[in-house]
């Protein structure tokens, strides 16, 4: 593990984070998984820890938590269950982030601590069938008519969307203007007019819900409006900066439970008479597994200190999610390697973690995407 210095409150996050994930996570994780089962208990449970809105002020509920010690809990939650990982994210860094940084009093009071407590559960939808890196093609409408906008359009890829209370919902209000014309609003899921399409039956993060989402003729107050008209684009953008913050230490925590299940298998397996933990190629796989490991968390905690001091730190993020979920694919499949054919099978949780890793190359802007913006801020910084 990181010998950075971490302050006593993180490292009561840490400590708790992990004891949690041990004791009530990590003994149903593979059920849930197989059972394609929603953890609500285990929600519940996260929102009485205030894991649930750990950066929001208390003010509104949430726990005033600084980002790396949200960032802390994000991979031992994820250490444990990957899903669990990806529901607090989505909850902490898509829905209560973009609320407090961009909503009004009256918003903050309405919804913040309802996200925060377990009282409800958010949703993040940009994605559409023919609008996932490029936002700005979105063909989801919003008209302005007296008091409310009238939403109608279709969203996919919807973490929490079968079980959601509210949404962060982004869709055009003027198509001529491309991104300036894309606006966000807070969405009631119970409101006439939504509907929840196709779950997706995934590869991995199987205890989570992935949904498709319909509106039709949906009203929604004026007053849910995230920001001004035609800030929709910018709201994202920034949101998603820290939400790849988040998910870079879902794929750290994949990782390390995977490099921890393989080190413990290589010491009690044996092979031409001794254990193959004693095999020097065995050994440079686990080198290598450990160093970017350890790369990876370094960048992801960068990335976090850089929100918390409030200057910029798109790059960083990028490089973190960038990194980190490659590492996480290329760490479990050494993994599966290093089981054997015991790796391939359902037995070990490797083949879980492996399944698990390849959404964080996807999902919150993809590897290329990410590739772009790292490219982009070099190009600017170096004259």
């Amino acid at each position: 593990m990181s010998m950075v210095n971490l302050t006593e409150e993180q490292g009561m996050v840490r400590k708790i984070a992990r004891e949690f994930s041990e004791n009530e996570i990590k003994p149903v994780a593979s059920e849930n998984d197989k059972n394609h089962k929603f953890p609500k208990d285990i929600v519940d449970k996260l929102s009485e820890l205030g894991f649930m809105g750990m950066v929001v002020p208390e003010e509104y509920g949430g726990s005033g938590f600084d980002y790396l010690s949200y960032i802390i809990a994000i991979e031992e939650i994820s250490r444990a269950c990957a899903s669990t990982g990806a529901i607090m994210s989505v909850n902490n860094s898509l829905v209560c982030d973009p609320i407090y940084t961009f909503g009004n009093e009256e918003q903050k009071r309405a919804y913040l601590a309802d996200l925060t407590t377990g009282k409800k559960l958010g949703c993040f939808m940009l994605s559409e069938p023919e609008a996932g890196s490029d936002p700005a093609s979105m063909n989801t409408r919003a008209v302005k008519k007296g008091k409310n906008y009238v939403l109608n359009g279709a969203k996919c890829w919807i973490t929490n969307g079968a079980e959601a209370d509210l949404a962060v919902v982004f869709a055009s209000t003027d198509a001529t203007k491309r991104n300036k014309g894309v606006s966000a609003f807070i969405v009631e899921m119970k409101s006439t007019g939504v509907t929840i399409g196709k779950l997706e039956d995934k590869l991995g993060i199987k205890a989570t819900s992935t949904a498709q989402v319909y509106f039709e003729d949906c009203k929604i107050p004026a007053t849910n409006m995230l920001g001004e008209e035609g800030d929709g684009f910018k709201i994202a953008m920034h949101t998603l900066d820290g939400g790849r913050i988040g998910i870079a230490a879902q794929a750290v925590g994949i990782a390390q439970a995977a490099i921890e299940d393989s080190v413990r298998y290589a010491k009690e397996r044996k092979a031409f008479g001794r254990a193959i933990s004693n095999f020097q190629g065995l050994q440079f796989m686990i080198a290598d597994m450990a160093t970017r490991i350890e790369a990876s968390r370094l960048l992801t905690w960068q990335a976090a200190v850089m929100k918390d001091s409030g200057g910029k730190y798109s790059k960083n993020s990028a490089m973190a999610k960038l990194y980190a979920s490659e590492t996480a694919m290329w760490v479990t499949t050494k993994a599966i390697q290093i089981h054997g054919g015991f790796g391939y099978t359902t037995d070990y949780s490797v083949e879980r973690y492996f399944r698990d890793a390849k959404i964080t190359e996807i999902y919150e802007g993809t590897s290329e995407i990410q590739r772009n913006v790292i490219a982009r801020e070099t190009l600017k910084e170096i004259q």
